[in-house]
């Protein structure tokens, strides 16, 4: 993934984008709540940033530690949430950006 393409996925009019790792077992544990939350809201855009393979770019959105979640709209942080909620916890707050 190039810098540009995360630029085009946060200037979408509402993204999530999920900062993750292959070993980090509550990333997985997201990956099935991601899953449930896109069939409530097929409008929403997920982005997936592995942060093993994009150091630079996890750095730059100080990511700390995994999973992190960020809601963009029209290419501006609007929400950070270290960890996960239910999907039905994260609709209820995405909502409250559309």
């Amino acid at each position: 993934m190039e810098k540009t393409d995360f630029k085009e996925a946060v200037s979408r009019p509402l993204a999530l984008i999920d900062f993750w790792a292959p070993w980090c077992e509550p990333c997985k544990m997201l990956d099935e709540i991601l899953e449930e939350l896109k069939s409530r809201m097929p409008e929403l855009f997920i982005h997936k940033v592995n942060v093993d393979d994009h150091v630079e770019l996890a750095n730059e959105h100080f990511i700390r530690s995994v999973p992190v979640l960020i809601i963009y709209k029209n290419a501006v942080e609007v929400w950070r949430m270290n960890g996960f909620k239910l999907a039905t916890e994260l609709e209820e707050t995405i909502r409250k950006f559309q």
